[in-house]
């Protein structure tokens, strides 16, 4: 290596002077260089060029030893140099924090606008101080306000610290004298024009220094003790292994084998309990650990004895048991034989007719079909896509407000669509919305893209509707304005039946076509065959006699029962549905007759008067005079004003008709017959409703139902009218309670199929499960869910299912005998929000659901077979869970009256106590009663010293005789 210059005044000197001897570069000029410079790595001292003294080479002399040169006589220059270096070096460079705002104000970005290779700024002068004025103390430049203000020049110097080597991201130079060093280091020559450092040294050029590569030699392995530290680390077993043999005779192999229970006291070790504790050993945090990994198989001897079995010959002879005449002769003439003869054979005369009437051998498991070939097998467990229906003119991207099967003719399903709007956009925009038709569009699988009926509304549109049950060609609904609306579809049920044939008749006609036969003749084809027919309402109640509000719910009473005006519940002859229930937001729920009164049918129309349009005339007489026969208000039991009615629910369900047939058993059974017969004849609808006084009331049917509302309250309120003691008009009666448990609007309020007392509630992010007769709370609640419920229904077929729709799109499946908590099933269908779901039992092998969403799509989906079918001793299971439920709020609201008549009791003792104070004592009474308990006391002690012995008992004197 090369000798380094020295200099006359010795090493210190040497070594404050380095950085003044090597050449001044880009980084170098970094006043951070001269700290730096010590801190380099060996690395970098073996990399860095040489540098010599060109004083040094003029005279001579080198630093290997031969001798040392005297350096100029500058003393007093360099003591001044390092005055003002130390003054305005260390001194002028002063740390600053910039934050990132400022760096973006002054364009001074860390890594962007300054580098390592490049970290030099200046600032303007003026652009600081004017940041001073809007910032003020904010401005990262204030702590340094002063020296800002009396630097001399007009930039300053700002030198970004990427090490943060004086403590802060960013240096200020406050010296100007600094600030020239800095950005402009002087090089003076030499009288030979070599370069030359600050004080006069000639400084030598940099050379490049060439490494040569030189490959190791081999060199003999000398040991030096790690050998012998990885053997002691390495893992050796040190304990001894233990041996153990185990003998068994030869004949007790493959024995059979006995086990018995053993309890664990009747030995010392026979149970041994292992507590868990804490091991302080785990919890110490280890700061250094030793491991090592021998990357070593280990070998095992093992070995394994198998029972080896020696073959031999056997043989086994049978021979038959036989019995002796005299035997049998005894065992014929025996009694128990005739006796078990007596008693076998009816049984086997009964085998043997049974094997004359059917084939016992038959394999009946042949003749049954896989049901999991099908489509919906027992492997399925979600809901299948199964059609579609969507009207891009009609029912785009409007809201499907209801739903309903056909209830005679499969694969016919309706429903009614509204405009998405609030109720100021409807008054906005009332002009286009008069003119845009309301319709409820009758689907049919056969043709998915057109409708088979299209059924006009009033100029408002329908939010619900219900098909007649007793005559499926009758529709009735209810508009948005309160009224109610009647269809009649009867001359279009051939077209609705035809489309379950469609297919068949257009391979038909192909095949005519193509053989000649039946071929239509040219401009004689039926056009009016494949346009959808527009339906017209033929009636509608009067705008007078209507709801104030929208309608929310209808229902077609059962065709068993009607309701009369004093709001009881009569037989009806006819078994004809002739009466509707609505309900409305305005408060009242009115019961509407389809039936002619006597002033109606006197002046019926006698069909003559022209119908251009073709409108059913089935309900000419009802036409804007319609009215209902009662209208209930919903007071509320509290305060002023009505509820909001939105669902409906009565006990009494169509096809139930046992009421009915007990009171035909009693003498009516022969009218009621006549009546049956002569109203299919007429339809039941023409027909009078008849006097109040020939029908009797029905025995066993309650005129009570539940009531939801549009605040989330279920009301529980009677039908039957009650006489009011200060008007003496008939007022409907009170509600007998009203619970609230849902936080909006129920929208869905259903009796369950198999149980005509459970009914499910649905409202708000929550639903619940009542039973009919307890009041005081639900059998069942569900928590709060993360999406809000818009529509449940229960299922046909199985007991404890129930579908309920979200408002994300997704339908959720609960069965209550698999988990009470949270749904069994939720998949999605829609992307919008689910506005009804309805399902329909097709047969044993076939269910549809029906959902419809926000977006005026309805999904036809297919149930699986899990949810379809019932499983085994399920509907007990429900019946039992219900009654365990009932039970449970039994005794609980048992406990409630108990602890509330403790409450009442300690109440009224409480108040007694108040009541018969007694007087306070007087004075002397209370130093009489202190009095006696200090001589009690006194006597109590005297006993207590003379019992342990520390006191002695006085004998008193005799007295003189």
């Amino acid at each position: 290596m090369a000798d380094k210059p020295v200099d006359a005044k010795g090493p210190e000197k040497d070594s404050d002077n380095k950085e003044d001897i090597k050449p001044k570069s880009k980084e170098s000029t970094r006043p951070e260089s001269k700290a730096s410079s010590s801190s380099k790595t060996d690395e970098e001292k073996k990399t860095a060029p040489r540098v010599k003294s060109a004083k040094s080479k003029k005279d001579g002399k080198k630093t290997g030893g031969k001798g040392n040169t005297k350096s100029k006589p500058a003393e007093p220059k360099e003591e001044s140099t390092e005055k003002d270096g130390g003054k305005g070096g260390q001194d002028s460079m002063i740390p600053l924090f910039i934050s990132s705002k400022s760096q973006e104000i002054f364009q001074c970005v860390a890594d962007e606008h300054v580098t390592e290779d490049n970290p030099h700024k200046l600032i303007p002068k003026d652009a600081i101080i004017q940041d001073m004025r809007e910032r003020a103390a904010v401005s990262d430049f204030h702590p340094v306000k002063q020296l800002i203000l009396d630097y001399p020049a007009d930039e300053i110097l700002l030198i970004y610290d990427a090490d943060f080597k004086y403590g802060q991201n960013f240096v200020l130079v406050s010296s100007d004298e600094e600030k020239q060093r800095i950005l402009n280091p002087v090089v003076e020559q030499a009288e030979d024009g070599s370069p030359t450092g600050e004080e006069g040294e000639a400084v030598e050029e940099i050379d490049p220094v060439v490494y040569q590569y030189v490959p190791p030699e081999p060199k003999e392995w000398v040991s030096l003790g790690s050998e012998k530290e990885i053997e002691e680390s390495s893992w050796k077993e040190t304990e001894q292994k233990i041996r153990i043999t185990i003998r068994r005779a030869r004949r007790e192999f493959g024995g059979a084998l006995s086990f018995s229970d053993r309890n664990a006291d009747d030995a010392k070790d026979g149970y041994i309990e292992c507590v868990p504790f804490e091991d302080k050993s785990f919890s110490l945090k280890i700061m250094e650990l030793d491991k090592d990994v021998q990357a070593v198989s280990t070998y095992t001897d093992q070995g394994s004895q198998t029972v080896w079995k020696h073959p031999c010959n056997k043989y086994t002879q049978y021979a038959p048991r036989e019995l002796t005449e005299e035997e049998q002769k005894n065992l014929l003439s025996s009694e128990t034989l005739y006796n078990f003869l007596d008693r076998v054979t009816p049984r086997f005369e009964l085998a043997l007719q049974q094997n004359d009437i059917m084939d016992v051998f038959r394999d009946d498991w042949k003749e049954l079909g896989n049901e999991d070939d099908t489509f919906g097998s027992k492997s399925d467990n979600h809901l299948k896509e199964y059609q579609s229906f969507t009207d891009l003119q009609f029912s785009r991207d409007k809201v499907l407000t209801c739903i309903a099967w056909h209830p005679s003719i499969k694969g016919i399903i309706a429903v009614s669509c509204a405009e998405k709007m609030t109720y100021d956009e409807r008054v906005d925009n009332s002009s286009r919305i008069i003119m845009t038709q309301s319709l409820i569009l009758i689907w049919s699988f056969s043709d998915p893209i057109h409708p088979q009926v299209r059924a006009l509304t009033k100029p408002e549109d329908s939010f619900c509707f219900k098909f007649n049950p007793t005559d499926p060609n009758i529709i009735a609904g209810g508009c948005i304005n309160g009224q109610i609306v009647l269809w009649d579809i009867s001359k279009y049920v051939d077209r609705l039946k035809n489309t379950q044939r469609g297919k068949q008749s257009k391979k038909n006609a192909m095949l005519n076509v193509r053989y000649g036969r039946g071929r239509e003749k040219p401009g004689f084809e039926d056009d009016s065959s494949d346009k959808t027919p527009v339906v017209r309402y033929c009636a509608s109640a009067a705008i007078e006699s209507g709801h104030r509000n929208a309608v929310a719910d209808i229902q077609w009473l059962p065709d068993h029962m009607e309701v009369n005006r004093f709001g009881l519940m009569v037989e009806n002859r006819n078994l004809q549905s002739c009466q509707l229930l609505t309900a409305s937001v305005d408060g009242t729920i009115g019961i509407w007759d389809t039936r002619p009164s006597k002033s109606q049918s006197q002046t019926a129309d006698d069909g003559k008067e022209d119908n251009p349009l073709g409108v059913a005339t089935t309900f000419k007489h009802l036409d804007l005079t319609w009215k209902p026969i009662i209208k209930i208000h919903m007071s509320r039991l509290e305060g002023s004003g009505d509820y909001g009615p939105v669902r409906v629910s009565f006990q009494e369900r169509q096809g139930d008709r046992h009421l009915l047939e007990k009171m035909q058993k009693e003498g009516s059974a022969g009218k009621s017959s006549i009546d049956r017969k002569d109203s299919n004849m007429g339809g039941g609808f023409g027909i009078r409703s008849g006097s109040a006084k020939e029908k009797r009331q029905l025995e066993g049917a309650t005129t009570k139902f539940f009531v939801g509302t549009e605040d989330g309250e279920l009301i529980y309120a009677d039908l039957k009218l009650e006489k009011d003691p200060d008007s003496g008009k008939l007022v409907p009666p009170r509600a007998d309670f009203v619970k609230s448990f849902h936080d909006r609007a129920i929208n869905t309020l259903q009796r369950s199929p198999f149980f005509k007392d459970i009914v499910l509630v649905v409202g708000g992010w929550n639903f619940s499960v009542w039973k009919e007769g307890r009041e005081s709370n639900p059998l069942l609640i569900s928590a709060a869910a993360s999406k809000q419920f818009t529509c449940g229904f229960w299922s046909p077929t199985r007991p404890a299912v129930f579908y309920l729709g979200t408002a994300e799109g997704n339908i959720e499946v609960w069965d209550l005998l698999d988990r009470t908590h949270e749904a069994s099933l939720s998949q999605n269908i829609s992307a919008s929000e689910i506005t009804n779901v309805y399902p329909w039992h097709l047969s044993h092998k076939q269910q549809l659901l029906a959902v419809s969403d926000n977006v005026g799509t309805l999904h036809i989906l297919e149930v699986p077979w899990t949810l379809r079918n019932l499983t085994h001793g399920e509907l007990t299971s429900v019946t039992s869970y219900f009654d365990r439920e009932d039970k449970r709020l039994e005794y609980q609201e048992q406990r409630e009256s108990v602890h509330q008549e403790n409450k009442r009791r300690l109440d009224a003792e409480e108040a007694a106590k108040k009541i018969a104070q007694p007087p306070e004592p007087s004075t002397e009474e209370v130093d009489n009663k202190m009095r006696t308990l200090w001589l009690e006391y006194l006597e109590d002690e005297k006993k207590f010293l003379l019992d342990l012995g520390l006191v002695e008992e006085k004998e008193e004197p005799l007295p003189d005789v």
